[in-house]
C-alpha cells in the first residue's frame, strides 16, 4: 500500500498546485480590474480638467489618451485571464476527481484487507478450537 499512499500524496499535491494557480489568476483579475477602475477615474478627472472628452479630437489630452490605452490593455488582459481561469478551474476539477478516485480505491482496498484479516483470525480461532 506504500505506492498507493505515495500516489495519494502526489494527487493531493497536484490538487493544491491547481488550487494555487486558480487563486493566482483570480488575484490578478482583481488587481487588473482595480487598476482599470483607477484609470477610469483618472481619465474622467483629466477630461474634466481639460474640458475635452473626444479622444479623436486633436486637442485631447495626451495623458488621458495614454491612460485610455493602458486601461484598454488591462481590459484585454483581464479577458485573456478569464479564459485561463476557466481552463485552470477545469484542470482543478479533473485533479480533484482523480484524487477522489485514488482515495476511494484506497478505502476499498483497506476495507478488503480488514475483511481478509478478520476472516483469517476467525479461521485461526476455529482451527485452535478444533
Amino acid at each position: 500500500m506504500k505506492s498507493r499512499d505515495t500516489l495519494i500524496r502526489l494527487k493531493r499535491f497536484q490538487v493544491e498546485e491547481k488550487r494555487r494557480r486558480v487563486s493566482q489568476i483570480e488575484a490578478m483579475i482583481a488587481e487588473f480590474t482595480r487598476m482599470a477602475t483607477d484609470l477610469d477615474r483618472e481619465i474622467a478627472a483629466e477630461e474634466n480638467r481639460t474640458g475635452m472628452t473626444d479622444p479623436a479630437h486633436f486637442a485631447y489630452s495626451t495623458y488621458a489618451r495614454a491612460a485610455r490605452s493602458r486601461r484598454d490593455n488591462l481590459h484585454q488582459s483581464t479577458g485573456e485571464l478569464r479564459g485561463q481561469l476557466e481552463e485552470a478551474r477545469g484542470l482543478l476539477g479533473d485533479a480533484t476527481s482523480e484524487l477522489a478516485k485514488v482515495q476511494s480505491l484506497d478505502v476499498r482496498d483497506k476495507a478488503a484487507d480488514l475483511v481478509r484479516d478478520r476472516s483469517d483470525n476467525l479461521g485461526a480461532l476455529r482451527t485452535a478450537r478444533a
